[in-house]
């Protein structure tokens, strides 16, 4: 298990044990962080599971890809540090990792 923490703009944090290869979506919905949607599933088709990836792990979450940064364009809040955590895959790496998460997904 690896530890990943969401934290809101308030900075409310949650802490859940994430299994290695889940994505990052997944594992906010399965563990009832509101602040992720995640309404297709996964399938890179909306904008509802945007998160901020601080600066510090950008090169253990990697950079978006050209579809994925297409799809940014629907987020709210996008920045440079935007990822669609559906495409975000836990790794042991991302161990202690907090994931940004926008005011609203829409």
């Amino acid at each position: 298990m690896v530890r990943v923490t969401y934290k809101d703009v308030d900075g409310t944090e949650s802490v859940v044990d994430a299994v290695e290869g889940v994505s990052v979506m997944e594992t906010a919905v399965r563990n009832g962080v509101v602040a992720i949607e995640g309404e297709c599933g996964g399938a890179l088709a909306c904008a509802t599971c945007h998160v901020h990836i601080p600066d510090e792990w950008r090169a253990v979450t990697g950079e978006a890809s050209d579809d994925e940064r297409e799809m940014l364009e629907f987020g709210v809040e996008v920045d440079e540090r935007s990822r669609l955590s559906c495409q975000i895959h836990v790794t042991a790496a991302m161990e202690g990792i907090t994931i940004l998460t926008p005011r609203s997904q829409r």
